[in-house]
């Protein structure tokens, strides 16, 4: 009982959770428009949840993703102002996640600093750069190239529903492609092996011929990376970008992480696992929506939400253990 509590409780209340909004909106909730609109809703977070992923599996986490996600959507937005073409401010808004990933891996695996206090610099550092490169305003989308956001409002067609097309977003398409990515990365190769036995012992794993600082290094640039990503993505969803639209990925990303591992073998970060916390969040959001629940009262009931499956996951190995 004790085992099934540990491995099975989220996903029951995962379960629950959708038969809840479903029992309040029959109309709404579980048809087809809607459950892709949820998947384009959390295409951004899916990219930074499973980027996170990477640096959590070795045990540390990244406190700037959601400024890095920012910085790249406004330095990419001020490039096409400057009639940069689209590509090349793709790349540039991309090399800019690269160097403030290798900025993390630089200060966490080479100097030695604890991640929290390094990442919590360098969100403050990526938060400000931000606000220099934007002057602290939104670019709108006159300034965004229209293939820009045109690829966030298309998609692939899946014939007609009710008179009107039906698309699966670009946008989703892009996150699952991310997720394929990171899940191959990390389960099918010998580097994704290598990062779970630093995460495991990390002076075994030195001991054992790893190269933990150049693995920890690889993996903060990889997470520099997603976060960027995210961050263009968000700003062709919305044809915009500012300094401060990457605020809340952050701390969603790891509940995101946090939840999947309640429902993972053995409590560790995996990238199907943080996926499901990351559906998890999207339906709660899009179902309270709905229901027009005030956005802070939303944010109370996903905190609670994340402490009860944590709660029961710890539960459950806590009855395993003492048997």
């Amino acid at each position: 009982m004790a085992q099934t509590l540990r491995r099975y409780g989220t996903l029951i209340g995962m379960l629950a959770i959708v038969l809840f909004f479903w029992a309040m909106l029959p109309d709404t909730f579980m048809t087809a428009r809607n459950l892709i609109n949820i998947s384009q809703q959390i295409s951004m977070l899916t990219v930074v949840a499973v980027a996170m992923t990477v640096v959590m599996v070795m045990g540390d986490f990244d406190l700037s993703v959601g400024s890095m996600a920012s910085l790249a959507g406004v330095v990419a937005a001020v490039l096409f102002t400057h009639d940069w073409p689209l590509w090349a401010g793709l790349v540039a808004a991309l090399a800019v996640g690269l160097l403030g990933g290798l900025i993390n891996g630089v200060l966490i695996s080479l100097i030695g600093i604890l991640p929290f206090v390094a990442t919590l610099a360098t969100l403050t550092m990526f938060s400000g750069a931000a606000f220099m490169v934007s002057g602290g305003k939104t670019i709108f989308g006159r300034d965004i190239p229209a293939a820009f956001s045109d690829f966030a409002r298309g998609g692939l067609s899946l014939g007609q529903l009710d008179g009107r097309a039906l698309l699966l977003p670009w946008l989703t398409l892009l996150a699952l492609a991310v997720a394929a990515l990171v899940w191959v990365l990390l389960e099918q190769t010998t580097y994704g092996r290598r990062l779970y036995a630093i995460g495991a012992n990390p002076e075994a794993a030195r001991l054992a011929g790893v190269r933990v600082t150049r693995l920890r290094l690889s993996a903060f640039v990889f997470t520099g990376a997603g976060a960027a990503l995210a961050g263009l993505m968000y700003a062709a969803r919305v044809a915009s970008a500012n300094p401060t639209q990457g605020s809340g990925l952050m701390l969603t990303a790891i509940a995101a992480v946090f939840l999947g591992m309640t429902v993972s073998e053995n409590g560790q970060p995996r990238v199907l696992a943080t996926l499901a916390g990351v559906a998890v969040l999207g339906v709660m959001d899009n179902g309270l929506t709905q229901l027009q629940v005030d956005s802070y009262v939303r944010e109370v009931l996903v905190g609670l939400i994340i402490v009860l499956a944590v709660s029961i996951s710890a539960l459950g190995r806590r009855a395993v253990g003492g048997r």
